[in-house]
């Protein structure tokens, strides 16, 4: 038997990771991710090590060449391993270059000389490209299509969430490197190896996962279109975006906190040998740039809630620019560690308001081609970035400044690239932030302390509201809609110009709404859609009608307000008070009454007076109206000033001259007492 007002308890969806093959598949990209971070993090610390008895400037350029290496295959055989993954056995294509990259990362240490390096991390990244599309092409093949998003998500964690893994599993082995190495002579003198062999190992790993996967579909298309070329995507890319202020915005934030982190990631190695800490603390900083990312992805967004989205993109960004710059002043590993981890929350902001902005703002037929763009665009940046900061750090090589004799301040390249890359950030985000505002006018300072404080902004302006606004609030047969009729004909007959209105369906879309929420006929409405509806109603109804009053001077006096959310959906239907508050909040811009007027009356009272048939919420239990009525006496005891509370059991007419009593002191001309027509007693009109 069903419970009126709920719908029918439904079985829950099994995970996506329930699923037996996409988890196999799922589990070994987490190797293969968790071994790709260790292979950047390993290499660009061998490079560093192998070189460093070459001079600043050869082994800042030795160092860019790796990142050179990583990053050039993506631009010239991106195409092709599209096409190849649609085209043969995607099992075996991923099998075998897990095989290869196991076999060519192995092969680092046991070669052991630079110029190998570049070559096996040209051809590991060349392998890499084959396996990626072929992953990807296959996980709509094992998940259903309802879970793809869900599935993609997963995904996206591991790619990302294995990186800070990676750094700390890097730091405890190159600490484990110098314990092993006096046991083990082939480790002495070689650090970041026992890293490469754990890599090779992780890969080695994920072959023997994607060989015992047989639930892959040997299906492919025959004719595969294959990617476009990176630079035919951006040249495409530019065509969608260059006439769209808002999306251009967004891309150039986007990568200008791109190439930011990349200039971090290209002369972190040498930045971190210059203040003296060695792999595990290289380690270190480059996982607090994760830590941080996430960070700011999951908590920043909320802390800010308030704050325009458009305005904290921005915002992050040119904060990002200048803790970059304090970064590059600063020769204190603790305290760049602590602003990497900011500067990582600043990028995850900027990068996941990004994400979902165009999400949202791109129409469906041009989202995935404005993906596409992005992700080439960011692709060719972060190329050009992490070979030139390196490159340019070992041109500028190492200046000091002398007082008398004694050196007082080292500046050396990698400060000079951490230095231009902040300014370069700060400036872009000040370019997005002008291309994107949508709050002109309003100071960025006082818009910031407001959502700090959990609030949203509300400056003062000529249209302000003159007029004066009471709700009347109430439970079932209160008598609270007969009350409001009253005073609104005593206040006319005073010679104010009066609105008399109601929620829910004082306007065309209020009607519709408030057909369907009360409307017995829809007892499975969930609690949550109803209280978007009842907030939706409040929406139109404080912009169409209750606004505009007020800015014209008129006293406004309405039947049920957001009060009304708080008492039935938040306490009847047990909802989170503070998400009723959240969106009723956002929906009225955050206009409350000057008075609002509470009729209580008992439920196993109102309930009797009620005539015909009862509605969707008049049919509740009476506990149900229990809960309202002690939700609306808490909100009265919660803010007296606001309030007024009148009995609602007394005779009709010593109620309306209670709520009178209080109007009068409140209105900008007083009305004496001596003048009042005192309004006779009137038919009931039904709440």
């Amino acid at each position: 038997m069903t419970i009126p007002g709920r719908s029918t308890a439904r079985r829950k969806p099994p995970h996506v990771l329930a699923n037996a093959p996409f988890r196999k598949l799922w589990t070994a990209m987490s190797v293969c991710s968790l071994g790709d971070w260790l292979n950047l993090l390993a290499l660009t610390a061998l490079a560093g090590n192998l070189t460093a008895g070459w001079g600043y400037q050869a082994q800042s350029m030795a160092i860019g060449g790796v990142f050179v290496a990583k990053m050039l295959p993506a631009v010239v055989l991106g195409p092709l391993a599209g096409v190849f993954a649609d085209r043969f056995d995607r099992r075996l294509t991923m099998f075998f270059c897990d095989l290869l990259r196991f076999a060519l990362v192995l092969s680092i240490p046991l070669v052991g000389n630079y110029q190998w390096i570049i070559v096996a991390t040209f051809l590991v990244e060349c392998v890499n490209l084959f396996w990626v599309p072929a992953k990807d092409a296959t996980v709509p093949n094992l998940v259903p299509r309802e879970r793809l998003e869900e599935a993609n998500q997963l995904n996206l964690l591991v790619t990302y969430g294995t990186a800070p893994v990676a750094a700390l599993l890097f730091a405890v082995l190159s600490l484990a490197d110098d314990v092993l190495g006096r046991l083990v002579p082939f480790l002495a003198q070689r650090e970041t190896y026992l890293a490469l062999f754990v890599n090779a190992l992780a890969y080695l790993i994920s072959a023997v996962i994607i060989f015992s996967l047989k639930d892959i579909p040997r299906t492919v298309t025959p004719d595969g279109a294959g990617t476009p070329s990176v630079l035919r995507q951006i040249v495409e890319g530019w065509r969608f975006v260059g006439g769209d202020r808002l999306i251009r915005g967004l891309i150039i934030g986007m990568l200008g906190a791109f190439a930011g982190g990349g200039a971090v990631v290209g002369v972190a190695k040498l930045y971190v040998g210059e203040l003296g800490g060695g792999d595990a603390a290289y380690g270190v900083v480059f996982g607090s740039v994760f830590v941080g990312m996430a960070s700011g992805m999951f908590f920043g967004l909320r802390l800010l809630r308030e704050l325009s989205r458009r305005r904290l993109f921005g915002l992050s960004i040119i904060v990002a620019g200048l803790l970059l710059v304090a970064i590059a002043l600063v020769h204190n590993l603790v305290i760049v560690v602590l602003l990497t981890v900011l500067l990582g929350a600043c990028a995850g902001i900027a990068w996941i308001i990004g994400y979902t902005m165009i999400g949202l703002e791109v129409d469906d037929n041009l989202r995935g081609r404005t993906f596409s763009f992005l992700q080439s665009l960011a692709r060719v940046t972060l190329l050009l970035v992490v070979a030139v900061a390196p490159t340019l750090a070992g041109l500028f090589g190492r200046s000091e400044i002398v007082v008398g004799s004694d050196p007082v301040y080292t500046f050396d390249g990698s400060n000079l690239v951490l230095l231009v890359g902040g300014l370069l950030a700060a400036v872009v985000g000040i370019v997005a932030l002008r291309q994107m505002d949508d709050r002109r006018g309003v100071s960025i300072v006082a818009d910031l302390i407001a959502a700090v404080r959990g609030r949203g902004y509300a400056p003062e302006t000529a249209e302000q509201a003159h007029g004066m606004f009471i709700a009347f609030e109430g439970g079932e047969g209160s008598g609270k809609t007969t009350q409001s009729r009253l005073l609104a004909i005593w206040l006319r007959d005073q010679g104010f110009d009066v609105v008399q209105t109601r929620e829910p369906g004082s306007t065309k879309v209020g009607m519709r709404l408030r057909a369907i929420l009360l409307d017995a006929v829809h007892q499975g409405l969930s609690a949550r859609s109803e209280a978007l509806m009842y907030a939706a109603d409040r929406a139109e109804h404080v912009e169409k009608i209750i606004l505009p009053a007020l800015q014209r001077g008129s006293m406004v006096v309405c039947d049920r307000y957001v009060d009304s959310s708080l008492a039935y959906q938040g306490a009847g239907r047990e909802l989170e008070p503070e998400d009723v508050v959240t969106i009723n909040r956002w929906a009225t811009g955050g206009l409350v009454p000057d008075l609002t007027v509470l009729i209580d009356v008992p439920p196993s009272v109102g309930l009797t007076r009620l005539g015909g048939a009862a509605d969707r919420i008049e049919s509740e239990p009476q506990e149900f109206h229990e809960r309202v009525r002690r939700e609306f006496r808490s909100l009265a005891a919660a803010e007296p000033d606001r309030y007024l509370v009148v009995d609602g059991t007394l005779p009709q007419n010593q109620v309306s001259m209670i709520i009178h009593d209080r109007v009068r002191e409140i209105l900008p001309d007083p009305v004496p007492r001596e003048t009042e027509d005192v309004t006779g007693t009137m038919p009931a009109i039904r709440d």
